[in-house]
């Protein structure tokens, strides 16, 4: 299951995203926000980032205007490695090399399709599992 999120200025894509990922047999737990009224994009992040621990969750999505904050409240939690993309090689290869567990996108960045692909590339993408990439990932653990 995916966590994902967002705040009022992605409320649009995330019900099409959802739809997108339900359509390719992926399940979504939805954390909202529900409605275009303005809301603090970190609580949203937190969400998500906590499904994530947990292990309720597999990964997660998050979704604002930018990416930008969500990205930045994400990261500032141990144990997630959250990387806004706004292109498919790089989805590919932020899961490939540095495992990341949460994809971040910008709402006004990214038009729906891009952002269907470039969420599809990021969960369909596998760690490589290479000494190296363990290695550095570690070292942002410490």
């Amino acid at each position: 299951m995916i966590a994902i999120g967002c705040d009022h200025g992605a409320l649009d894509l995330k019900n099409q995203l959802v739809e997108h990922l339900k359509k390719r047999g992926i399940e979504c737990k939805d954390v909202g926000t529900y409605t275009e009224d303005s809301c603090d994009y970190p609580e949203y992040a937190h969400k998500v980032t906590d499904l994530v621990l947990s292990g309720e969750c597999t990964e997660g999505i998050l979704l604002c205007g930018t990416g930008i904050g969500m990205s930045i409240a994400a990261n500032k939690v141990k144990g997630i490695r959250a990387a806004l993309c706004g292109d498919c090689f790089s989805a590919q290869m932020t899961k490939e090399h540095n495992n990341a567990n949460v994809l971040c996108m910008g709402a006004r960045v990214i038009g729906s399709e891009l952002a269907f692909r470039i969420a599809d590339t990021f969960l369909d993408s596998k760690f490589s599992n290479e000494e190296r990439h363990i290695r550095r990932i570690n070292k942002l653990e410490d």
